[in-house]
């Protein structure tokens, strides 16, 4: 298959380059805003039929979540409205869509984890834009695969497990969130799935992909897995047990921030083993 991978310089559009070496059955467009600016819906169209894509991974998102309050019309532009032309132009060739979400849409005030039936419930400009661009996609392309996830880090670009790594060597202490929980992502894991899905074949819905926590090279030479949710400050807590820091972790609720939610977890109805047993990864 022809594979389209926008935003190919983020967290996950890199590990989609890194697993590309081992699916190497399929010809890749990887592209970022020079390449291709998703956001200009004629180029969208003309490179979709020029190439004969036949898959479109869309890794491209305005992902500043705070920053989006005062960036709404930007912020809307690239989660929004930029997806749609992605679905549109995916649609015009019969090809499939695979749009990456966040468990944004939901405004984390429940008390158990959400799954793929949950409501919708955004609470910030970030969490509305994603909704309304799963939306667009679903609207726009007959076979669309909208995955949540959250938390996502890696080892490239900016993320938590990066961050307070480097201020664990810059402070003397660190105040992180105790209040707030999720399931933590590695990117490379979510690369995977989403190669399953393509490889086993593109099956439209949405899909909840959020359960692994793993810490790997870029912290130490070998894989760690632990299948649970973290607070924030735990979340830190075990990173800084792999990287031997003793550095002091002093926990702080997160109202104290804006736009925090307290719950972020996202569990699969289907449930981790059955989504592995079905795409073998």
């Amino acid at each position: 298959m022809r594979i389209l991978v926008t935003g190919a310089n983020g967290q996950l559009g890199n590990e989609m380059q890194v697993l590309a070496k081992e699916n190497p059955q399929h010809i890749y467009f990887f592209t970022d805003v020079r390449e291709l600016d998703i956001c200009d819906e004629q180029a969208v169209r003309a490179f979709v039929t020029e190439n004969e894509i036949d898959v479109i991974v869309n890794c491209a998102a305005y992902t500043a979540v705070d920053n989006a309050e005062d960036n709404r019309e930007l912020c809307d532009k690239l989660n929004h409205v930029a997806p749609g032309y992605l679905a549109r132009a995916a649609q015009s060739r019969g090809a499939a869509i695979i749009q990456v979400s966040t468990d944004y849409v939901f405004d984390g005030t429940a008390h158990i984890p959400y799954n793929e039936d949950e409501p919708t419930c955004p609470a910030s400009v970030y969490g509305f834009t994603k909704l309304a661009g799963e939306q667009a996609v679903a609207e726009g392309c007959e076979k669309a695969v909208i995955i949540r996830t959250a938390w996502l880090y890696s080892i490239y670009g900016n993320n938590f497990v990066k961050t307070m790594m480097r201020l664990g060597r810059e402070r003397d202490n660190l105040g992180v969130v105790f209040d707030q929980v999720g399931t933590p992502t590695y990117a490379n894991d979510l690369a995977s799935a989403i190669y399953a899905i393509i490889n086993k074949g593109v099956v439209p819905g949405i899909i909840i992909s959020a359960m692994k926590v793993s810490v790997h090279g870029m912290i130490l030479r070998r894989q760690f897995i632990v299948w649970r949710v973290l607070s924030l400050a735990k979340y830190v807590r075990f990173i800084r047990r792999i990287i031997r820091q003793k550095l002091p972790v002093r926990p702080i609720p997160y109202w104290i921030r804006q736009r925090l939610k307290p719950l972020s977890i996202l569990k699969s109805r289907i449930g981790k083993r059955a989504l592995r047993v079905a795409w073998h990864y």
